[in-house]
């Protein structure tokens, strides 16, 4: 099957839309589960292309964010990660799950994380049940029934759109709620051609064509491949490969540098 290109604005949008349904703010973190009336009335894209029809709702950059009250401790986020699906072309979740989310703050640093849980336990009660046994940044909640992965509880039409649209999806769930030094896929930024402030000093040959594209085999099995820069500390040209098996919405994901600034 032949290989489908999208543009680049339709991947800064998408990107911009699930930052705008999962951002973390004060008033997001008094609201319950299914507090998310607003979102329903965003009107729904049918395509990437459409999707620029979407952001008329607004929403809060990075440095807007605020964060709870805890210091160097797990808490439950009353965002809902979910909300991100409701929109998007190609993808949802499966029957019976639900995404849920906790938060770590340590000062200005911060850190999300999001699960995926059978649906009867997607409760507050419930998740705070496994806040005692967590611990610092790398002793996260495990709620019980909770997914190793939540991308394991991710649907789909199996579209080339889906498998584009998932690949930026796991990475901004993935950084959900990180602030300071835990921040590290929000510093890349999507690109379509080498950017020509910089001359590049290049570990491989340069690709010939950074267009994001997917291709989906006959068997089911995808790839998506797009490319970022990133812009602060550790500045790098990127190549991002994502392979789907069959069936799954579970990436094997290849972020790798293929060019530094030469000094």
């Amino acid at each position: 099957m032949s290989i489908q290109r999208f543009p680049l604005a339709a991947v800064q949008q998408v990107r911009q839309y699930i930052q705008n349904a999962i951002v973390v703010d004060a008033d997001k973190q008094v609201q319950t589960w299914t507090g998310i009336d607003d979102i329903d009335d965003i009107p729904e894209p049918k395509s990437l292309d459409d999707l620029s029809s979407v952001f008329a709702f607004g929403g809060l950059t990075p440095e807007e964010i605020t964060a709870p009250q805890s210091l160097r401790r797990w808490s439950v986020s009353m965002v809902n990660p979910g909300a991100a699906l409701l929109k998007l072309p190609g993808l949802d979740l499966k029957p019976t799950w639900r995404l849920v989310s906790y938060l770590y703050r340590d000062g200005d640093n911060g850190a999300g994380l999001v699960l995926a849980v059978p649906e009867e336990l997607a409760t507050t009660a419930h998740l705070e049940k496994a806040l005692p046994a967590s611990g610092n940044f790398k002793q996260p909640p495990k709620p019980e029934g909770a997914l190793m992965d939540f991308m394991e509880a991710i649907d789909g039409d199996r579209s080339a759109v889906s498998f584009l649209v998932a690949s930026l999806l796991c990475r901004e769930l993935r950084e959900f709620g990180a602030l300071g030094a835990y921040r590290n896929w929000t510093h890349h930024r999507p690109i379509d051609a080498i950017p020509q402030r910089a001359k590049w000093h290049w570990q491989t040959e340069p690709p010939k064509d950074l267009a994001p594209k997917v291709k989906v085999l006959p068997d089911g099995q995808a790839v998506v491949e797009f490319f970022t820069c990133r812009i602060s500390a550790g500045i790098a040209l990127y190549r991002h490969l994502d392979q789907y098996p069959v069936n799954q919405y579970k990436p094997k994901c290849i972020d790798k540098a293929l060019a530094t600034p030469q000094r």
